[in-house]
Parts: C-alpha cells; sequence; structure tokens
C-alpha cells in the first residue's frame, strides 16, 4: 500500500492515511475482502505512531469503509453503494466548489463554466 505522509501539511498525519484508504477504496484499488497492512506494520513502514494509524483505522471503521476480525486484522468491507455514491458526490462537490472559486477570480461566466464542464464530462 502507498500512502504518502505530508509533515508540512496542516491536515493531521491519521488524517491523511485515512483519506488515502479511503480513496484506495473508492477507486476500488482496495476491493472488498481485501486485507489491509496491520496497524504496527504501516505504523513502521510510515514512520509514525501506532497511536496514529489505530486513529485512522478507527476512523475508517466507524465510517464503514473497513471492519476488524480479532486476531485476523483489517480488511476492506464491502461497501454499500449508496454510501459510495455519497463520498463520491461530497468529493465532486468539494472539486467544484474551488473550480468555482478560482472562475470567479478569472472572471469566468456561469455559462462559461458550465460549457467548460459539458466538454470535459463529454471527453472533447
Amino acid at each position: 500500500m502507498n500512502i504518502i505522509i505530508s509533515n508540512s501539511s496542516d491536515v493531521p498525519i491519521y488524517e491523511q492515511i485515512k483519506a488515502q484508504i479511503k480513496n484506495m477504496i473508492m477507486t476500488g484499488e482496495l476491493k472488498s475482502g481485501d486485507a489491509l497492512p496491520g496497524m504496527r506494520s504501516l505504523a513502521k513502514d510510515l514512520k509514525v505512531s501506532v497511536i496514529t494509524t489505530k486513529r485512522a483505522y478507527n476512523d475508517l471503521e466507524s465510517e464503514g469503509f473497513i471492519y476488524t476480525s480479532q486476531g485476523k486484522g483489517s480488511f476492506v468491507s464491502t461497501m454499500n453503494s449508496e454510501i459510495v455514491k455519497e463520498e463520491n458526490l461530497k468529493l465532486i462537490e468539494e472539486e467544484l466548489s474551488d473550480a468555482v472559486k478560482l472562475s470567479y477570480a478569472a472572471g469566468i461566466s456561469l455559462d462559461e463554466l458550465i460549457e467548460i464542464l459539458s466538454l470535459i464530462y463529454r471527453g472533447e
């Protein structure tokens, strides 16, 4: 599992870990039933505290992305399609919000923005 930690980021390390694992699940890089590295092993690989990886795993579990089997480890949960859709909608809204802010700054109208989005959506 390739997780990159930025020590210069304002985002806490456990949030960075959680976000990257969640993204791997959402994109299908990690599939239902896939085993995650053990918390100690991941902490050692990332050179962070086990408490940090434990918090990331606990958050992922409470959000339904992973489950833990005592003595066996943590695994990717079978994702409800509505959860996946909702998470993707949330990501899309965040990205579009950034695009709208940039369009304001650049003086791009809503009609122009919609035209750009339509072209991108159609792959043109």
